[in-house]
This record gives structure tokens, sequence and C-alpha cells, in this order.
């Protein structure tokens, strides 16, 4: 029995004359649409000058026919990709999670799309690989988000040739910086606890080396030497709420201990658990500040007094200085600080 073959079976993938498997060409559209090749190019540029109907008849042709332009070639010939790369080390912090998800927004509302290599071990090698792999990739300019001391180091330079913005890092004078002015958030909170009539105030710092970390530390330790208080012992914590519930319990311990800044929202949360087990009452025996303000920070128990990070406005702070460098308009290096400020809730309380 003869059964009709259907296009699949006769090798045909919609495309006029069943060629099997290959791709549309512009010139298919062109023919579907009755119109130049130039024409269709145009169209597939975003071009103005194309009447609208025939516009809408070229989609309408790219649509049946399954046409999807090469960005590729049409990147080789116009010298842009429309791509912005994105290396970073670990998406697990909620100040990368929310800087990148802030970047991608940013960037799609320009047109641009995101491609992202994270960073495993945040070594030179790794980082330099990431940017061999970004070439690869074909990306008009890249975003670094590595918080770690590396860009710092004098041994480490980027590939020549490559728009970059640093973020969360110092790249001294080689390369434009967009962070948060994290010494200025973190006098705020040291200040306020000041101000509520503490003797002195105990910080839970983030990771040795972290550069955010140590910025924060610096400027908690200046406003207290600067106010004639007290420096305590550090606490060090890795930006995970169990780092910080370990160590509340040894600040719990210390019947001194009145007020604590912690480096972030997460290990202010273990500060918090750790000082109700302990039985040390938030705030009416211990005010504990944070620095994020993440979405859940007013749903602590108390909710927590802390400072808000701008992600979406680092983000977008980004995403303009790396155009400016793409569109070769004027931009050098320097650090762009975004501003901090401090959000006051239940977990602080005046000095008893």
């Amino acid at each position: 029995m003869d059964l009709e073959a259907g296009p699949a079976d006769r090798g045909g993938s919609g495309v006029p004359g069943g060629r099997r498997k290959q791709r549309v060409s512009m010139a298919d559209v062109a023919r579907l649409a009755g119109v130049s090749s130039q024409t269709v190019s145009r169209v597939s540029n975003g071009h103005s000058a194309v009447v609208e109907s025939t516009r809408q008849q070229v989609l309408a042709a790219m649509h049946e026919l399954g046409y999807r332009p090469n960005s590729a070639a049409r990147a080789l010939r116009y010298g842009q990709f429309n791509t912005i790369g994105v290396i970073l080390f670990g998406l697990s912090s909620t100040g990368n999670s929310r800087t990148v998800e802030a970047i991608a927004t940013h960037a799609a509302a320009e047109g641009y799309a995101i491609t992202l290599i994270p960073v495993g071990v945040p070594t030179q090698d790794n980082v330099l690989g990431a940017f061999t792999r970004m070439g690869e990739l074909a990306v008009d300019g890249v975003v670094v988000i590595i918080e770690v001391h590396l860009l710092d180091a004098s041994t480490v330079a980027l590939p020549p040739g490559v728009h970059v913005v640093v973020v969360d890092s110092d790249a001294g004078d080689r390369y434009p910086v967009v962070d948060t002015d994290q010494a200025d958030g973190a006098r705020q909170a040291v200040r306020h606890l000041l101000d509520l009539g503490h003797p002195t105030v105990r910080h839970l710092a983030g990771p040795a080396e972290s550069y955010a970390a140590e910025r924060r530390a610096n400027a908690w330790r200046e406003v207290l030497l600067a106010a004639g208080r007290p420096v305590p012992p550090i606490e060090h914590g890795d930006w995970s709420a169990r780092s910080g519930y370990e160590a509340g319990l040894r600040l719990a311990a210390d019947p001194s201990c009145t007020a604590v800044f912690a480096a972030n929202d997460q290990m202010a949360l273990g500060v918090l658990r750790a000082l109700h087990e302990s039985r040390r009452a938030v705030p009416a025996e211990v005010s504990v500040v944070g620095f994020d303000d993440i979405p859940d920070a007013a749903s602590y128990l108390p909710p927590l007094t802390t400072v808000h990070q701008d992600f979406a406005e680092v983000g977008r702070r980004c995403v303009a200085s790396l155009l400016a460098q793409i569109r070769d308009e004027p931009a050098g290096p320097g650090t762009d600080l975004v501003p901090t400020r401090l959000i006051t809730r239940g977990s602080t309380a005046p000095y008893r």
C-alpha cells in the first residue's frame, strides 16, 4: 500500500525546494515575501527606511519559514554583537545575584543580552581563562564581579583592548569601577548605634579576602576611634547565617556586648537566633544592625535595622559605563560610588 509522504518524508523543511535541514537563508525570505534581499536585511537590522506594509510582509515570511537572522555575521559586518559578558565569583551571595539581575534588566532595556561565566576559584589564570571564553562567545564588553583582592594586584592585568567595568573590587586607576559606598554605609550603621548610647559596637565581619568586608570593617574601626570608644576584637564569618549564628553565640556569652554590626543581613539573622537562644533580648539588651537590606530583612524577628544597597542602580551604572566605552563616548578609569542609606527598624534601641 502506498502512503503519501509528508514534508519530513520527502526531506522537506518547509523551505521552497524541500531542502532537508538546510538553514533558511535571507534569499529564501526575500523570494517568499516578494522583495529584495537588501530589504530583508534592512528589516532584520531594524532599519527605519522600510515601508511598514513591506516590513510586515517580510516579518510574516520570516515567521512562516522560521528564519533566524545570523547575529554573528551581522556582528562581523557592523562590529557589534549586542551582548555583554559577566564574569563573577559565585552567585550565592545576595550582592552578586542581585547585581547580575540588575545588569541583565538594564542591558535588555538597551537591546543587549548577557552571557554569564562564573569563576569557581578567583585566580588570575581562571579570570584570564574566563576572558578567553568570552572572546570565543563574542561579546562587546565585560562586567567583572570579583569581590576578592585579585584585581588590586599589580600582577593581574585583563586582556588589552577589552571594554571592562569592575564591580565590588579595587582596580586602581586601570579600569572603571562601580560599587556601593561600602565605607559610608558602615559609618552610618556604627554611628547609629553610638548615637543610641552604646559604649562601643562589636563587629561581625565578612571573609578576610573580601574587598567589601575590608571596607566595612575599616570604617567600623575608624568611627570607634574617632569617637574615642574601645575597639573590640573582630568576629569573622563567611556571609552565611550559620557563621553568624556561631559568632553570635560567642557574642551572646559576653555580657558587655550590647551592640553588634554584622557585615551582611544573613549573618545578622544568625546573630539574632544566637541571642534569642542565649536569652539576650533584642533590642532590649542587644541592638543588631545588618548590611544589604535584603527583601526578607523587614520580616526578621525583630525586623532588622540595616544598610540599604541600591543594587539596581549599581547594575544600571555598570551597563551605562560599559555602553559608553562601546560607543566611544568619553569615559575613563575611576570609581563611581552608589550611595547607601540606613533603614531603621525594630532590632535597635537606646542603650540601657
